[in-house]
């Protein structure tokens, strides 16, 4: 099962580091993956672009959902060009209309924006109304990969319709399987879908070493947030590379 790409999404400096050690073939960078990802910070970016494997950085500036207004659109070329001038290779973006459909205006104004770098649309198109239809509207745009669950909520529950886009898409395009992908499931997807690039985030929590307040005061909905960091576990990342390796 050689050639697969591994792609890890992370979203602080200890799980970059913990990913790049433990293998990955590429990075997904984020801020907030309890949002589901947003735009990372200019310093975790500039760190990042040191690493000796691919960087592609989530373009995203905000969580709820991928109906964009056009300042935000603009906004978000300005982020692609930040991106592009400090050496990240790729971005991932993604935008919908109030229909559910490809919004085609926003995302031919970031590939332009991106001029040469890899682009990846992420899961708003598990979102979309016509799979197979905006797969080919992403192609004609000139996207390089689609990371998706199959419009489920995993994708291991995604696989029939995963395997029927790698199908389709015929090597024009790559469709990359995305959530809830662990090492128990990894290798079940891979062969199952025919796809060649896998992406998860590995994470694990971990309890915070900072003494705990007896204040009520909390720096989010969930205060239970406030006493774990998510990271990315070494050993998952590790397994999954491994399994994908053997022959």
């Amino acid at each position: 099962m050689n050639g697969i790409t591994v792609e890890v999404c992370v979203d602080n400096l200890q799980s970059l580091e913990t990913a790049i050690d433990a293998g990955a073939d590429r990075i997904e960078l984020c801020s907030s993956l309890l949002l589901g990802g947003i735009t990372p910070t200019y310093g975790l970016t500039t760190i990042s672009v040191n690493a000796q494997i691919p960087i592609y950085a989530m373009v995203r500036p905000r969580s709820g959902d991928f109906l964009f207004s056009n300042n935000e659109i603009a906004m978000m070329c300005d982020e692609i060009q930040f991106f592009r001038d400090v050496g990240v290779e790729g971005v991932v973006i993604g935008a919908l209309t109030q229909n559910a459909e490809i919004n085609v205006q926003a995302v031919r104004k970031w590939v332009n924006s991106a001029s040469n770098m890899g682009i990846t649309f992420h899961r708003a198109f598990d979102l979309v109304e016509d799979p197979i239809t905006s797969m080919e509207t992403l192609i004609d745009l000139g996207c390089q990969r689609i990371l998706t669950s199959g419009g489920c909520a995993t994708a291991f529950e995604g696989i029939p319709r995963i395997k029927e886009l790698v199908s389709k898409a015929n090597n024009r395009i790559s469709i990359m399987p995305g959530c809830g992908v662990n090492n128990t499931n990894v290798k079940h997807i891979i062969e199952s879908t025919g796809a060649t690039e896998i992406h998860l985030s590995g994470k694990k929590s971990v309890p915070s070493l900072m003494k705990r307040s007896k204040h009520s005061a909390t720096m989010g909905s969930n205060s239970e947030n406030d006493n774990f960091l998510e990271v990315t576990d070494f050993h998952i990342i590790k397994d999954v590379v491994t399994q994908l390796n053997e022959n």
